[in-house]
């Protein structure tokens, strides 16, 4: 449950100039993949806090009575079991889908043909062959989909229990989070904004943002990770700028 920035490898700083005009434009770009492939996010929401989250939860879990519960090795072994069985369906799935949609399509070339013709039966035996990839690859999707529940089921229990046990603790060690927040805001002379990233995987803060120290705050989640990201950015000065949140600058934290 403890906040941590990845240090000065994951920390982007960007500074912007500043005039006495105004604020800044301040443009972030969430995406998967690289920068000649990026794959946008959309509906992750961006913070801009005036604040470093991470450390504020540092230090209350820092002056906890009790020390944050560690997940047991052996819990994160079988959950990343879980992991891997789970992906391993999946893309049984999607080869059951493909040799389907396939088998569809042969189907449909062969009416209206002539049993005789020389086109038919080549499109039969070619139907015939794929039949066979699909009922094995329809027997092989419902082995790994037992292997995977079997996993689950096994974990569920201990997994549940855990998950209780570190919210009891940060539900106590965090109970004055809100009023940090709140103090912290207040010092710094600025405000929390916030924006949603649309298809294109931009949030734009178009109003703009006054000058100071934030930290830009998102996440999203994987099906057994979560990227997450605490950025420091220090806006100086009124001119556009693009920031870009990516694989490369994130936090990865396991879901558990």
């Amino acid at each position: 449950m403890t906040r941590r920035n990845n240090g000065i490898g994951l920390a982007i700083l960007a500074t912007l100039a500043i005039t006495a005009c105004g604020p800044a434009d301040v443009t972030v770009f969430v995406a998967l993949g690289d920068e000649a492939n990026p794959e946008p996010l959309d509906a992750v929401e961006v913070r801009l806090l005036p604040y470093d989250r991470d450390q504020i939860f540092d230090s209350l879990a820092s002056e906890a009575g009790t020390p944050e519960p560690q997940i047991p090795p052996d819990l994160m072994a079988a959950r990343d079991e879980i992991a891997l069985a789970q992906q391993a369906w999946r893309d049984s799935e999607t080869r059951w889908g493909v040799l389907r949609d396939t088998l569809q399509k042969l189907n449909d070339a062969m009416e209206g043909l002539n049993r005789a013709e020389s086109l038919y039966r080549q499109l039969f035996m070619d139907y015939e062959d794929f039949e066979g990839q699909y009922n094995a690859a329809d027997r092989e999707m419902g082995r790994l989909f037992d292997e995977f529940d079997a996993l689950q089921q096994a974990a569920i229990g201990r997994m549940d229990s855990m998950r209780a046990v570190q919210g009891d603790w940060a539900d106590q060690a965090f109970e004055d989070y809100d009023l940090v927040v709140f103090m912290k805001t207040e010092a710094s002379g600025l405000e929390a904004l916030a924006d949603t990233t649309e298809a294109n995987g931009i949030a734009d803060f178009q109003e703009g943002v006054a000058p100071g120290t934030y930290w830009v705050h998102a996440r999203h989640r994987l099906p057994y990770d979560e990227l997450y990201w605490n950025v420091p950015v220090a806006i100086t000065r009124e001119e556009p700028f693009v920031l870009r949140l990516s694989r490369e600058n994130a936090d990865v934290r396991p879901i558990f």
